[in-house]
């Protein structure tokens, strides 16, 4: 997941920012989670070093982006920083805050996505994780973020994954050390989610991954103190 901050007074520019995000989460297999701000006041207000990437508006009406870029510099060295702007001779000065790219508007996506490609080879990925379970016939070797839940159906878990499901014989009790408690949720007695593939809950279910489960009674307030936990760590 990479947490990307756009900041643009405009709000078309704003659309034709998001639309070529979407395309390119698409085209390259990638994850976005975004924020938006009308203005650079509105994200050094209380800023945060929470952003990978920040693409920043140049001209805008009360906090310009170059003056909002220094400001980020002061409390943020490592964050990523793309200006967009009409007058290419602003985005010269970019070098005063390490910014790595400049696009020009109108947005091409071809331009765009070049920047993109530039900005992601630098956002630092986490190692990852895994676990190995035994099959029929064998044993498989998962990545921890890709697995969205896991369930158990008589002595039989099933690790729900981006890439398939996959089961092994087990119980519950046995996962208690394979996941990292504050990204993962025992939400009843027969499935631990992911928060990442949370998307939406109401009432007592939550949808993860596209699929329905239901969060028991009891576990309902502790399930969204950790939901907004870790939306908060992950700057969603």
């Amino acid at each position: 997941m990479v947490r990307i901050a756009i900041v643009e007074d405009d709000r078309h520019d704003r659309e034709a920012l998001k639309k070529c995000l979407s395309r390119y989460e698409k085209e390259n297999q990638v994850k976005f989670s975004l924020t938006e701000f009308q203005d650079g006041e509105d994200i050094v207000t209380d800023y945060t070093a929470s952003y990978d990437l920040i693409i920043l508006d140049i001209e805008m009406a009360f906090l310009n982006g170059m003056k909002a870029a220094e400001k980020i510099r002061e409390l943020d060295t490592n964050v990523i920083i793309i200006f967009i702007t009409n007058m290419p001779q602003y985005a010269i000065q970019g070098y005063k805050v390490n910014a790595l790219d400049y696009i020009l508007k109108p947005i091409s996506y071809f331009s765009f996505s070049e920047s993109m490609a530039r900005a992601l080879s630098k956002v630092k990925a986490p190692e990852k994780e895994y676990i190995t379970i035994v099959l029929k016939g064998g044993k498989k070797k998962l990545d921890v973020a890709r697995i969205c839940y896991v369930e158990v159906q008589d002595h039989v878990l099933i690790y729900h994954t981006l890439d398939g499901d996959f089961e092994t014989k087990g119980t519950m009790r046995d996962t208690d050390n394979q996941f990292n408690p504050k990204r993962y949720f025992r939400c009843n007695r027969c499935y631990l989610v992911n928060l990442e593939f949370v998307e939406t809950y109401q009432g007592s279910d939550i949808m993860v991954n596209g699929d329905t489960i239901q969060v028991s009674r009891s576990r309902r307030k502790p399930f969204l103190d950790a939901l907004n936990e870790y939306m908060n760590e992950v700057g969603k």
